[in-house]
């Protein structure tokens, strides 16, 4: 499955790859035979520490190789925002375990300035206990852990550094929980002030401002409750849809806690009661030139968001209310048609019966938190059928428009292609289907 992992325009000299495998694997069994059942007591000791040493070292090599990717910017290229989901997708990790590794490729490799001169590692001292074996990557995710919490960021340079070589030192003595529980308490000895405290009395404000971009799509928001009650009320919403969806999100807290919030609003414009003239969702204005009328649309505007890029439209169209507007050559509306759902009420209810939310394998999100996406482009003149139409969380349906993953219906059910870098031989991948089918 990871004979390539990269899809070059030229061949690629897998050589030393596989002479280095190949040594290695001859190293694993002479290694698993020494600890047969022959073996004694200390011979089966030995085993476990050599093989201990084996994997820190291919730690290292792990690390390495991830943060020479994420400095080329290889996993951005395709379509995935973080280092994280790609290595889930690549390897079968867990997230976390993931995480884990993209943790120690910031935190112990050089850094490149904004100059291009190398710089030290953001732990050195750590980085040389993992260069030797004596940390492992739970060491290393443990120390960078303590060394950003608040208490650590108030600490001075100087001071932060002589914390760090401390950690460090402290590797091959403690247990990774050991060294969690020894570096929280250090750094809260050494930031005995703590943060600086504020005698005014906070000012009672309730408010909240709505910013469009000037110079691109979107906008931002910026509020402020000191009613607690209002707050909890928001904070409560936001909550029920922040949770990670599945073991493949890989957004930060800040960013599901944003897609919660739109979800939300576009929950109630939905289905909620809102007065008339601003209770509806967000509209997708199709804007076509007379002489263009044949062809799909390639602009679309929101009142408040401003104009959407290509992707996002594509997003958007998938399940939108549409109004066409047809333009002459001065850009004058000469037509305004009738607003009309890309995909009706009862056809969306259908999709959701079969799909039972996100179709994505490993995803749980459940179908009022989805959105449908067109196999084939609605904008591209795909059909708006149940043979054409797949439910998708928004982390996935992005996923979908932004990579190499393909979607395809098998069968009348779902399946995902992932993109050839991931696995070259792009074995269609599917959510395990129920155990027992609904009846009725």
């Amino acid at each position: 499955m990871f004979e390539l992992m990269f899809d070059y325009a030229v061949a690629m000299d897998r050589a030393p790859v596989d002479a280095a495998h190949g040594r290695l694997t001859e190293g694993v069994d002479e290694l698993r035979g020494a600890a047969g059942p022959a073996a004694s007591d200390d011979e089966l000791v030995a085993v476990l520490v050599a093989a201990e040493e084996v994997r820190r070292s291919l730690d290292r090599v792990v690390v390495d190789a991830v943060a020479d990717l994420q400095r080329r910017g290889v996993f951005a290229e395709r379509g995935y925002r973080s280092p994280a989901g790609a290595l889930g997708d690549l390897l079968g990790w867990e997230r976390f375990e993931a995480r884990r590794r993209v943790v120690a490729a910031e935190s112990v490799r050089t850094r490149i300035g904004l100059d291009g001169t190398e710089l030290p590692a953001r732990v050195p001292a750590t980085a040389e206990a993992f260069a030797v074996g004596r940390a492992g990557l739970r060491h290393v995710e443990v120390i960078a852990k303590v060394l950003d919490s608040g208490a650590a960021r108030r600490l001075s340079p100087e001071v932060w550094a002589g914390a760090e070589l401390e950690l460090a030192s402290k590797t091959g003595v403690y247990t990774p929980s050991e060294l969690l529980a020894w570096g929280t308490q250090l750094v809260e000895v050494l930031d005995q002030d703590g943060a600086e405290p504020n005698d005014d009395p906070p000012p009672q404000v309730n408010e909240l401002r709505l910013r469009r971009f000037r110079t691109k799509p979107g906008g931002s928001l910026t509020c402020r409750f000191d009613d607690a009650a209002m707050f909890d009320a928001i904070a409560a919403a936001v909550d029920a849809g922040a949770a990670p969806r599945d073991a493949d999100d890989e957004r930060t807290t800040p960013e599901r806690r944003a897609e919660a919030l739109a979800e939300v609003c576009g929950l109630v414009l939905e289905r909620g009661r809102l007065s008339e003239t601003g209770g509806r969702r967000p509209l997708l204005n199709v804007v076509i030139r007379l002489d263009d009328l044949e062809n799909r649309c390639r602009t679309a505007v929101l009142d408040f968001g401003g104009r959407l890029n290509a992707g996002s439209l594509r997003m958007l169209a998938c399940d939108a209310s549409v109004l066409p507007v047809v333009l002459d050559g001065e850009g004058v509306p000469l037509d305004v048609g009738r607003i009309a759902r890309t995909v009706p009420d009862g056809l969306r209810r259908a999709v959701a019966i079969r799909d039972r939310g996100c179709a994505f394998p490993g995803c749980d999100r459940p179908p009022s938190w989805c959105e449908v996406h067109h196999v084939e482009e609605w904008q591209h003149g795909g059909a708006t059928a149940l043979g054409n139409l797949v439910m998708l969380c928004k982390v996935h349906h992005r996923l979908i428009h932004c990579s190499g993953w393909e979607v395809r219906l098998a069968g009348g059910l779902p399946e995902f292609v992932p993109p050839y870098w991931l696995d070259p031989s792009r074995s269609p991948r599917r959510r395990p289907p129920p155990l027992l089918q609904p009846t009725g």
